[in-house]
């Protein structure tokens, strides 16, 4: 039985590049969840008897919305549903599954890094048949009917197990419940040169990767250790909870203490990694030595020949305005294009698809490549075992390698979260109305060179982008870049980005917050962070 269901619009219903992101007990408010899935479905077109793909990273509310996605896909045509075993899909697992088996789309529940629980973070977002986020366009169409909505449509049928790997008919529709992990391996063994790196753990290679108790736990246990035969207890914190068992998801050196400490003991294994919420971020470590998202990026795209998938080289490479530019150089030695977006991956995927890109990494952690269209964690581990493995060498040589030949990018991120949202939205109002002040000033014994707020015209579709953070550039190619981020659902995550390019050698091995404090020192003089958000340091420094 199908039911119309007449509802009221909420008018907070707006998506981000990650989707609609709130609080959980904000998605448990009557027709909440029904209203938005309704509203995406209704700014689809020809999706009627086609698959569709449901998962999420396992946090709080994901199993009751998965039900209610299950009975509004089949109230309004499709044919079938792809849903994860538990309701389980990492996020680079789904764009995987979408790719593979031409599903129309599908729903990812996820709020990424942020934590779960019952009053904590949850999220929904929509994505393409590229696998890929959904494009602008569709998120605006989404959002405008959400203003509108005034019925939804859901069809009456028990709940699905999720827990039994089958195909089950509900409400005329076909639910195929599937393991979330097999086929994401199975690409995982197509990239990489598995042997080798089996070979490499054989030999006693050692490893900690921290799964966070969140959805990459399965997967690194099936890999890591099951295929690759890394040492039981090689993944640690591997069964996703609900809560991510209290703590916060983010492979970050705040959230992921415990690892880095590790990694910089005596006792310290060979290599350290972790993944968040939903697979697509991940964390390096070296024995004694943290390696940079941007870093990461650029010594991943140097290296990649190494690795089965990429043994014939790359089309090109694309980071997000916000990274750093050490990409920029490896893009330069291989003769290649290189592509600054805004942050998003969508802006990635049309490079993508244009076959015009095939590493992309952005310096929140995200990177990956043409084999999915979402930035994925544990591809990023693998590759950098797969380098490993080849190389012979530990990380904190292949780094510094790479710094002797292309520079080091000293590069930080200083973030300050739960900022008052006005207040936020005043101090970027502030930058924008000084730009054209900025050139030629002197500040803290730098010379601002230039000054403006980043516009991205895309090369493939030719849409325009703009207002996506402030840049100013000093003389000599030092950067400080300032950026409202839209991940979290509580004020604003003000983000700022100090860079400093170094050539010499000699000048490698200073602390990086050393390295970059006359640009931290010129970032407050020029911002008035503390003035204004009445915050006297970051509550996050990467």
């Amino acid at each position: 039985m199908i039911r119309t269901v007449a509802t009221k619009p909420y008018d907070d219903q707006k998506p981000g590049t990650s989707g609609l992101r709130k609080k959980v007990p904000v998605f448990q408010q009557q027709n909440y969840v029904e209203n938005f899935i309704q509203s995406v479905f209704d700014s689809l077109e020809g999706f009627e008897g086609k698959s569709l793909v449901i998962g999420g990273d396992g946090r709080y509310f994901n199993r009751e919305v998965i039900q209610i996605a299950l009975r509004m896909a089949a109230a309004n045509g499709f044919g079938k549903v792809m849903v994860g075993q538990g309701g389980i899909l990492s996020t680079p697992a789904a764009s995987n599954i979408i790719r593979k088996y031409q599903a129309f789309g599908g729903l990812v529940l996820s709020a990424s890094h942020n934590p779960g629980g019952p009053h904590e973070d949850f999220g929904i977002k929509y994505n393409a048949g590229n696998g890929g986020p959904a494009p602008e366009k569709l998120t605006d169409r989404i959002y405008a009917r959400t203003k509108v909505i005034d019925s939804y449509r859901i069809a009456d049928f028990a709940d699905v197990d999720l827990d039994t790997v089958g195909t089950f008919s509900a409400g005329g529709m076909t639910v195929e419940v599937i393991d979330p992990v097999a086929d994401y391996a199975e690409l995982m063994e197509s990239l990489f040169d598995f042997a080798a790196i089996r070979a490499m753990f054989a030999d006693g290679f050692t490893m900690a990767f921290d799964a966070m108790h969140a959805v990459t736990g399965p997967y690194a246990v099936e890999i890591l250790e099951k295929r690759l035969g890394a040492p039981m207890g090689t993944v640690r914190n591997f069964v996703p909870l609900p809560d991510f068992g209290g703590h916060h998801p983010d492979p970050n050196l705040v959230h992921a203490k415990e690892l880095y400490d590790l990694m910089m003991s005596p006792e310290a294994p060979d290599f350290g990694a972790a993944s968040d919420g939903d697979g697509d971020r991940n964390l390096i470590i070296g024995r004694g030595i943290f390696v940079t998202p941007s870093d990461s990026l650029a010594m991943l795209a140097a290296n990649a020949k190494l690795a089965p998938g990429y043994a014939g080289g790359l089309k090109g490479i694309a980071r997000s305005m916000p990274t750093s530019g050490a990409a920029d150089r490896v893009a330069a030695k291989l003769g290649i294009g290189m592509y600054e977006t805004p942050t998003g991956w969508k802006f990635f995927g049309n490079l993508l698809d244009a076959g015009m890109a095939t590493i992309c990494g952005e310096e929140s952690a995200g990177t990956g490549s043409d084999h999915v269209r979402e930035k994925d964690g544990l591809w990023a581990v693998l590759l950098w075992l797969n380098i490993l493995a080849a190389r012979k060498e530990p990380v904190k040589a292949i780094v510094e390698k790479h710094w002797a030949e292309y520079g080091r990018n000293y590069y930080s991120r200083h973030d300050y979260e739960g900022v008052e949202t006005e207040a936020a939205n005043r101090l970027i109002s502030g930058l924008r109305a000084k730009l054209s002040s900025l050139p030629g000033k002197r500040v803290r014994g730098l010379t601002v060179e230039t000054a403006d707020d980043f516009s991205y015209l895309d090369p493939v579709d030719q849409s325009v982008s703009s207002s996506q953070g402030i840049r100013v550039l000093f003389e000599g190619g030092s950067r400080v870049v300032f950026r409202l981020s839209g991940t979290g659902t509580s004020g604003a995550t003000l983000r700022v980005y100090i860079e400093r390019y170094e050539s010499d050698p000699a000048r490698h091995g200073i602390e990086t917050q050393e390295a970059l404090a006359d640009l931290i020192a010129a970032a407050e003089e020029i911002a008035g962070i503390r003035g204004a958000t009445g915050m006297a340091a970051p509550t996050v420094i990467t």
